[in-house]
C-alpha cells in the first residue's frame, strides 16, 4: 500500500514529538522546571502554524504562543510526549481558528495532565522497570559477566522507546479527534472547569510534598508542640503560608534571583533562631 503524503507528514511530527520529548530536562530549572523542554518540544508545530513572520498578527500569534508555553510544566519525560502531542494538536487547531477555544484551555490541560502521568510515569520506569533491569543486571555482573550492564540497558530503554513513540501517536491524533467532539456545545467550557481544579489538585500536592518546612517551637517546658497544633488546625500550613508569600512577591514583580536570596538567607535565619526547621 503506497504511503501517502498525510501519512509521512504525520509520522515526521510523531518522530519529532518522540526526539524532543527526549530533551526535555536538558533546560531544567528552579522556577519552572521542564518548561523550555517542553517549548523546545513544540517550536517545529509553532512554526508550521505561523510561518509567515513578516506578518504582525502571525508574529504576535506565535509570540503569545511562545510565552503560553513557556509556564511550569514537570512530567515524566516518557510520558510528557502524551501531552506534547496533545499540545500540538490543540495549537494546530487554535492557529487554524482562533474563535475555537479559548488558548488558556491548552494550559489547563497540560497542568492536569502533570499529577496522574508523573505518578504513573515515575512509578513504572523509576520504581518498577529500573529496578528490574539493574536488578538482573548487576546479579550478572556480580558473576563476572558483561552482559550485565548491557541486559540492564535494553531492558530499560526498550519499554521507554516504545511508550514514549505510542504516547506521541496517540496524544496527537487522539487530540484532533477528540478536540472536535469538545467544541460541540459547551463541553469545552466543563473540560476546562475539571483541569482547573486537577491542575489545582496537582499544585496543591507538590506543596505539600515538596516544601518540608515545620517549626520547632514548643512551649510549658516542651509539652505544648507548636506543630502539632498547626497540624490539627490545617495539615502543611507552614509550605501553604511560605508559598503564599512567593507567590504574593511574584505578583509584586519580584525578580527570581531575589526570591532566591529572600529564600535561602531567610531560611538561614529562621531556622538559627528556631522557628523553622
Amino acid at each position: 500500500m503506497a504511503t501517502t503524503k498525510k501519512d509521512v507528514s504525520l509520522r515526521k511530527k510523531i518522530w519529532q514529538f518522540f526526539w524532543r520529548s527526549w530533551a526535555i530536562q536538558d533546560s531544567w530549572n528552579y522556577e519552572r522546571q521542564m518548561n523550555m523542554g517542553f517549548l523546545y518540544g513544540l517550536v517545529p508545530t509553532l512554526d508550521r502554524c505561523y510561518p509567515d513572520e513578516s506578518d504582525p498578527k502571525q508574529l504576535e500569534r506565535k509570540k503569545e504562543a511562545y510565552r503560553r508555553h513557556m509556564a511550569f510544566y514537570n512530567c515524566t519525560p516518557q510520558t510528557s510526549a502524551f501531552v506534547l502531542g496533545l499540545s500540538a494538536s490543540m495549537e494546530e487547531n487554535y492557529a487554524e481558528d482562533p474563535t475555537s477555544m479559548d488558548p488558556d484551555s491548552i494550559n489547563a490541560v497540560k497542568t492536569s495532565l502533570m499529577g496522574p502521568l508523573s505518578g504513573v510515569g515515575d512509578s513504572f520506569f523509576q520504581g518498577t522497570i529500573r529496578v528490574i533491569a539493574f536488578g538482573l543486571g548487576v546479579q550478572l555482573a556480580q558473576q563476572g559477566s558483561v552482559l550485565g550492564p548491557v541486559l540492564a540497558m535494553v531492558i530499560s530503554i526498550i519499554p521507554s522507546v516504545l511508550i514514549t513513540w505510542f504516547a506521541a501517536k496517540l496524544g496527537y491524533q487522539g487530540g484532533h479527534q477528540y478536540l472536535q467532539k469538545l467544541q460541540s456545545g459547551n463541553m469545552m467550557d466543563k473540560v476546562m472547569y475539571v483541569c482547573g481544579i486537577v491542575g489545582l489538585m496537582a499544585v496543591g500536592g507538590m506543596i505539600a510534598t515538596l516544601i518540608g518546612a515545620t517549626t520547632p517551637a514548643t512551649f510549658s517546658d516542651g509539652t505544648l508542640v507548636i506543630q502539632d497544633i498547626l497540624d490539627s488546625i490545617m495539615p502543611q500550613m507552614i509550605p501553604l503560608a511560605l508559598t503564599g508569600i512567593m507567590y504574593w512577591l511574584i505578583k509584586r514583580g519580584v525578580k527570581t534571583g531575589w526570591l532566591l536570596v529572600i529564600a535561602i538567607v531567610g531560611g538561614v535565619i529562621l531556622s538559627a533562631l528556631g522557628i523553622l526547621a
